[in-house]
């Protein structure tokens, strides 16, 4: 069976944010703290997919910021050594899949020699954080080919060269990628053929920068496939949507039903780990899982526990509709379900809708709260009535409000994520 995943960072829950610095405040002291805080958080992403059922994740490589500058001022592995070999035991006794992907500043073609260099040590960073938590080669590390610098075909002879010169620990874990620019898939199946390295193929990428638009995600897919190796692992692919508002590259808010189904089906014989990417991250990857993997009713009546107020806000009738839908225990009604929940947060919001959802969730709190916080959040209701403060401001105040008074039933509510 396939794995659905995503990337970096874990939206709409409360407490999962990662810290960084600058290189002025890299010191000894902050940076063991962030080592520390963030370790911690990686770990408790780690426990939120096991909880929803996702078994591929990208790792943040923020994960130690600066961890390959020379300016780093401690020996991270020693820092970090432990607490990664006990979240890489949990990552393997729950058969979840990680990979890392550097930045586009990670460039091993370049032609200047300290660009390369640094390249070179954020690859190797990038690998002790796999090897630190002792998990084999299929757990990868994706990478671009860089640019072209006038010259195709010398860009990729000096890929080539700079390649052969990493250690063969970075080898086993990289995987190319084509981008939406300068390497299409063609050109990056041609590197795999001479370097022998696994291919990720990118849909959106491909649809930018097409080498052969005669030929479907299908094709392709079969043709990555045989890039891997038993030790590499399932083959992993990159899916996401353009984002119709932004420029040409841009990921999608969400990844829609009705696009992801379709390909989907035409892609699933293959059995390849897909991994989303899309600016809502975890809440598109269980989705996605939710649609292709589950079918029993409680699944979807676990989704509505966390979008129910969030519908609420932009539509009563839309929310009551979602009700009745799910009243039929013996039926499972997912792609409806989520089309209803798509729609709905692309429509106009109302104040006086979104008000009313407010005051129903604050509702909950009012027994707990004190006189001065319900005076409070009445105050900015008002203002946010005149147009005086965005919604954001009474959301951010209510969820703390959750969390101090520990109310689980909104712990987990998509309420504060949307609309904020």
């Amino acid at each position: 069976m396939s794995k659905i995943g995503y990337a970096s960072l874990t939206v709409g829950v409360k407490g999962l944010d990662y810290r960084s610095c600058t290189l002025k405040t890299l010191n000894e002291n902050n940076i063991r703290s962030i080592i520390k805080h963030n370790l911690n958080i990686l770990n408790q992403v780690i426990d939120y997919n096991i909880e929803n059922n996702i078994l591929m994740f990208r790792i943040s490589s923020d994960l130690i910021p600066f961890a390959s500058h020379e300016a780093f001022p401690i020996d991270y592995k020693e820092e970090a050594r432990t607490s990664l070999a006990l979240i890489g035991k949990k990552i393997k006794d729950n058969n979840i899949r990680v990979s890392m992907h550097p930045g586009q500043y990670t460039v091993l073609n370049s032609y200047r020699e300290e660009v390369v260099k640094r390249a070179v040590l954020d690859l190797e960073y990038h690998c002790s954080i796999l090897d630190m938590m002792e998990l084999n080669s299929s757990h990868k590390i994706v990478l671009h080919i860089g640019g072209v610098y006038g010259d195709k075909n010398e860009a990729i002879k000096k890929f080539c060269i700079n390649y052969g010169n990493l250690s063969n620990n970075v080898k086993k874990r990289i995987i190319i990628e084509n981008d939406d620019k300068s390497f299409n898939i063609k050109d990056v199946l041609g590197i795999s053929n001479i370097l022998e390295i696994p291919v990720v193929y990118d849909n959106l990428h491909n649809s930018i920068n097409c080498f052969d638009d005669t030929k479907d995600d299908l094709y392709w897919i079969k043709q990555v496939q045989k890039t891997w190796k038993d030790t590499d692992g399932v083959p992993k692919v990159h899916y996401s949507i353009q984002n119709p508002n932004k420029q040409i590259g841009s990921h999608s808010e969400t990844i829609y039903v009705k696009e992801f189904l379709k390909y989907y089906n035409l892609i699933k014989e293959t059995n390849v780990d897909i991994m989303l990417e899309v600016k809502d991250k975890n809440i598109s990857a269980i989705k996605c899982i939710n649609l292709v993997f589950n079918n029993k009713i409680g699944v979807l009546e676990r989704e509505w526990e966390k979008y129910k107020y969030a519908v609420l806000e932009y539509n009563q009738v839309t929310y009551h509709k979602i009700r009745d839908l799910l009243k039929d225990k013996n039926s499972y009604p997912s792609l409806d379900f989520y089309e209803k929940i798509e729609n709905v947060f692309n429509e106009k919001i109302d104040i006086g809708t979104s008000v009313n959802a407010i005051l129903h969730v604050f509702g909950y709190l009012k027994d707990q709260a004190t006189l001065k916080e319900r005076e409070e959040i009445l105050k900015l209701v008002e203002k946010y009535q005149t147009n005086s403060i965005k919604v954001s401001r009474i959301k951010n105040k209510i969820f703390d409000l959750v969390f101090k008074y520990n109310v689980e039933y909104l712990k987990k509510s998509y309420f504060f994520y949307y609309n904020n």
